[in-house]
Parts: structure tokens; sequence; C-alpha cells
């Protein structure tokens, strides 16, 4: 069930990205993150009081988890860095492999409060298969910017700490509660990114964003993203949720540009391909593994 879950967080999340890409070309990015912390605020706060929940939102401990919200802020400005310096399948890519490699240091030494869980030979294969559908999904831009390149693997990163910090968070106050504090810490981080880039750019840029009211859902789909992804942190491993929530995000991807009529990678498509085929052939081993060892003990 949960791993469904992680498929459904990928598929939720690819359609944010695509509504919050409307809702930046009205305004711009930082204003844009502005008013999706925002709009995700008030509605995670709207079903709060739906809830009524009677456990506290604040005093918590250890108090470094509440900077999910924070650390999220970061894999925006990270990705923006990168944008236009290298292509966007190199960007998909390497923000994997930043999440890859984050995953398996959380799953191995148990970092974050999380569970340990050793890395296993029979998840050699799924990373080898994940491995080779990113080296299939990078290419000769990112030879020319080094710093594009850091960044985007930053970002990935970041989306690991992130998700994880606040599931630890979601632990004390709830998955949905945790998902409001979540944006509530990202909100001033926003607004004073936007209240910058206004100074900077001399003046507020506002697009084509009358008659297109669905471009500021963002923050709703971001709230369920987070709730999704409370619920599913603490029992799917960190690896195998990363690549789920990608194989999500990608093919319904995908599927937005065939219904959109915009173009999409090959590389990325054949990537993801190659990445769904590990992660189905990394389930059959472990869960092979697995009755053998019954019957062993058995």
């Amino acid at each position: 069930m949960y791993q469904l879950l992680a498929l459904l967080t990928g598929v939720t999340l690819a359609v944010m990205v695509s509504v919050n890409g409307n809702l930046t070309a009205a305004y711009s990015v930082f204003v844009a993150a502005a008013i999706v912390h925002l709009v995700g605020s008030l509605f995670a706060l709207v079903l709060c009081a739906a809830q009524r929940e009677k456990r506290p939102l604040w005093g918590h401990r250890p108090r470094w988890i509440y900077l999910g919200g924070a650390i999220g802020v970061f894999t925006t400005v990270f990705n923006n860095l990168a944008y236009g310096k290298i292509s966007m399948t190199s960007i998909v890519a390497l923000g994997l492999l930043g999440q890859t490699a984050a995953a398996l240091a959380i799953d191995h030494f148990g970092l974050l409060g999380m569970e340990k869980r050793p890395f296993q030979k029979s998840s050699l294969i799924g990373l080898a298969f994940s491995l080779a559908g990113i080296g299939m999904m990078l290419d000769r831009t990112v030879a020319a910017a080094v710093v594009a390149v850091a960044v985007s693997l930053g970002a990935g990163v970041s989306v690991v700490l992130s998700r994880t910090v606040n599931a630890r968070l979601a632990e004390q106050t709830g998955p949905l509660r945790g998902s409001l504090i979540n944006h509530l810490v990202g909100l001033p981080i926003t607004v004073a990114l936007a209240l910058g880039s206004i100074c900077l750019a001399g003046g507020a840029h506002i697009g084509s964003g009358a008659g297109r009211p669905w471009i500021y859902l963002g923050g709703v789909l971001g709230v369920a993203v987070v709730l999704l992804s409370n619920l599913t942190v603490p029992r799917v491993p960190a690896f195998r949720l990363t690549l789920l929530l990608f194989i999500g995000q990608i093919f319904t991807g995908v599927l937005l540009d065939l219904l959109l009529g915009n173009s999409f990678s090959d590389a990325t498509f054949r990537g993801g391909l190659v990445i769904a085929a590990g992660v189905i052939v990394n389930l059959v081993v472990e869960r092979w593994v697995g009755r053998k060892g019954e019957k062993g003990e058995a």
C-alpha cells in the first residue's frame, strides 16, 4: 500500500510542478514560491481546523525537526540557479543522483533518527539500473557548467533531507499538521526572497495569470505531497522511495506533456524506463530472498 502511495506522491508532484510552472510564468520564481507557500499554509490550516487535532504544533524536540520547510526552499533556489545553465534532462538526472546518494546514506547509517537499513546486496540491481538510467539522461551540457551541476546535486540532496526531517516532525504532530508547519516555516523565507527579488528588479512582474485560477493550486498540491511523504517516509526505505517517487513523477510529466502538446526528452523517458525496470527487478529479487530466508528458518 505504502509503495503505491509513494507512486501517487510522484504523480502529485509532477502535476504540482506543472501548475507551479504556470504560476512562475505569470509572476516570477520567488513571488510564485511565496504565493505557493501562502496558499498551502491557508489550505493546511483549514484542514487542521476541521480535523480538530489536540496535539500542539510547536515545542517538540529536537528543534531541527522544524527545518524541513526551510530546507525545501533550497530545493527551489538550487533548481533555479541551474536552470538555463544545463539542460532540464541533466537537472532531473543530477537531482535523482543527489537523491539516491542521500537516500542510501540515510538508510545505511540510520541518519536523522530513521530506521537503520544497511545496504543489501540484493539492492545492487536497483542501484545499477538507477545509475544506468541517470547516465542515459545526462548530456554534454554538464561538462561546461560545474556550478550548475553542483547545485543540481544539492537540490536532490535537499529533497531527501526535507522529506525526512518533515517525517520526523510528523511523528510528533501528525502528518497533516506536519504539512502545515512545513509551509508555515517556508512562508517567511519565500516572502523575504520575493520582496528582495522585487526590490532588485525594480517592481513585481505580473503576466498572464488572470482567467486561470487553477495556477494558484500549487500550494494545495504541495500540502498533499508533504502529507503523503509524511505517511510513506517512515515505512518505505529511502532509496526505494526515491526511485518510486521518480517513476511516478517522470511518467506523469511525459503524459502531461503529451496532453498539453509540449515536447519532452526522449532521454528522460528512456532513462525512466530503465529505472522503473530496476525497481521491479529489485522488488522481485527482495521477495525471492525473503521467501528463501523464511524457508531456511523453517
